[in-house]
């Protein structure tokens, strides 16, 4: 059944999958070819990713669209579901602008073995096919398969294109994954059983308002959100993460850490509250506490960082503390301000990600000390640098200004002591952002970088979108907020929380705003 003409989320799903396949069939002879072709199917994506958003209504972005949903293994009340709202539609559309900006920036990646990079990013298309796919599914059991497939090309991208110790980080990785996605199991099945039963059981409108027991709907919560803080990550189950960051491909680590883990945040979002309501009220304020302290620890941690992937890594423990704080505040500026927040984090991370490794390749370390005043030397780099970084300690006029201060006054309105601590990230962020900053590009240029090259036309292509868009949602993010705005709303309406007056949100902007 499907309730538009054109099935949208089957295509995005098919035509990755289909670009992988064709990559990987290549023959030896036509091998030359394999990034053109990789790079031609994700350009495709991203034009049939457009199709969808213009065949999306905005104005509904609260309900589910562009859906499908076909019977797959009736006997255990399995289907294929698909839709999306405004939130899983932004995701989407992340992903598939991130995808063609990593191939172009591994281009010339792997010293120029063509077999290993046709491995490579095949494994990027393969991925793409579970990203938009678990952002698009909309029953349980469906949502659960996604969750642990995407762990198959992650681990080959790490295990096998990563650094020196990239096998060890690549298990550390897999293990995390698995524990989590094995407590997630016993909840899935817990919650069929919970559920209405039949052969459409696991689909998520139909699990929503089951009349679930309080202390089985806590367990139910617990076992989903355990799996989720460790997809996100948070404290204290946040340590794969650095670990992943530091020994994976720069190119892997974009997609990791940009869309990955948003899986973690979009899960709570999307299955947590709406499934678990009672349980989502009563976790919330450990919840908060929790965040809290991954804000404060992930940026404390960043700033003492001698690892450049490491000191990014912890960055975004510091910002998935953000985005929780917000989905767990309750009010519908936070809920709408960490959706945002997902789709920011994920382009200047990206961003940060892709430019640590172009700064890798040409030092050959990844060690912040081995570098200096490359400012002189590579002046675009250094200033493309800069302006990510900014992007990622939030600075206005950037998009993640306005995601990070709708979470933070929506919080204010509700719990103003978890508010008020989390302003700390706006100082820890502008230390670890500058003194990187310092330490890589200002001052003496060190001895062996005098003939450092800079960035090459395709390494700016790689970048310059990412910029761009960060720009226009930083002075213009009305087309973003419309697309989030509505399904913050719905989501309180789900938990039950009566959202605070907007007066009460402005008011305590007024007092955030000064501390901003």
């Amino acid at each position: 059944m499907t309730s538009s003409g054109f099935p949208w989320l089957t295509a995005l799903i098919v035509l990755p999958l289909l670009g992988a396949a064709t990559v990987w069939a290549l023959p030896r002879s036509q091998r030359r070819i394999v990034r053109h072709v990789a790079f031609a199917f994700s350009i495709v994506e991203l034009a049939l990713a457009v199709g969808a958003l213009l065949a999306f209504d905005t104005s509904a972005s609260g309900t589910h669209q562009l859906s499908e949903t076909h019977a797959w293994i009736s006997s255990f009340g399995v289907s294929y579901a698909v839709g999306v709202d405004g939130v899983g539609l932004a995701l989407v559309l992340l992903s598939v602008v991130l995808v063609p900006l990593v191939i172009l920036a591994a281009w010339r990646e792997q010293d120029g073995d063509l077999d290993r990079l046709r491995h490579y990013v095949a494994l990027v298309l393969l991925l793409e096919v579970f990203m938009v796919a678990v952002f698009a599914a909309r029953d349980v059991f469906l949502f659960y398969v996604l969750f642990e497939a995407m762990l198959i090309p992650v681990y080959f991208m790490i295990g096998v294109f990563g650094g020196v110790h990239r096998r060890y980080a690549a298990v550390k990785f897999l293990l995390f994954s698995l524990a989590g996605g094995l407590i997630m199991l016993v909840g899935v099945i817990a919650l069929y059983l919970q559920g209405p039963g039949g052969p459409q059981g696991f689909l998520i409108d139909n699990l929503v308002g089951a009349d679930i027991p309080v202390t089985t709907g806590r367990w139910l919560f617990a076992a989903f959100f355990i799996a989720f803080a460790i997809k996100a990550p948070m404290f204290p189950v946040h340590t794969w993460l650095p670990d992943a960051a530091e020994n994976a491909p720069a190119g892997t680590s974009v997609l990791l850490v940009g869309v990955l883990d948003k899986v973690g945040t979009f899960g709570m979002l999307t299955l947590c509250l709406p499934l678990f309501p009672e349980a989502s009220r009563w976790a919330a304020p450990a919840v908060i506490v929790l965040a809290v302290i991954s804000i404060l620890y992930g940026g404390l941690l960043a700033i003492g960082q001698k690892d450049l992937m490491r000191l990014i890594a912890y960055t975004s423990v510091s910002h998935f503390g953000v985005i929780v704080l917000g989905i767990f505040a309750f009010t519908s500026v936070s809920v709408a301000g960490s959706s945002f927040y997902m789709v920011n984090h994920g382009l200047s991370t990206g961003g940060l990600f892709l430019l640590a490794g172009y700064l890798v390749r040409r030092r050959g370390s990844q060690q912040i000390a081995d570098f200096g005043g490359l400012q002189k030397v590579t002046p675009v780099l250094a200033g493309l640098f800069l302006t990510v970084g900014l992007s990622a300690l939030s600075l206005p006029g950037m998009s993640t200004f306005v995601s990070e201060y709708l979470v933070l006054i929506g919080t204010y309105a509700r719990h103003r002591p978890a508010a008020v601590a989390a302003v700390v990230v706006v100082i820890l962020a502008a230390l670890y952002i500058l003194l990187t900053y310092q330490r890589i590009f200002t001052g003496p240029v060190r001895t062996g970088l005098e003939t450092t090259p800079d960035l090459s036309t395709r390494e700016k292509w790689a970048v310059a979108p990412l910029v761009a868009i960060m720009l226009v949602l930083g002075f213009y993010p009305a087309p973003a907020l419309d697309l989030v705005r509505e399904p913050a709303k719905v989501t309180l309406e789900l938990i039950g929380v009566q959202d605070v007056p907007a007066v009460a949100a402005q008011n305590a902007a007024a007092t955030e705003g000064s501390n901003k």
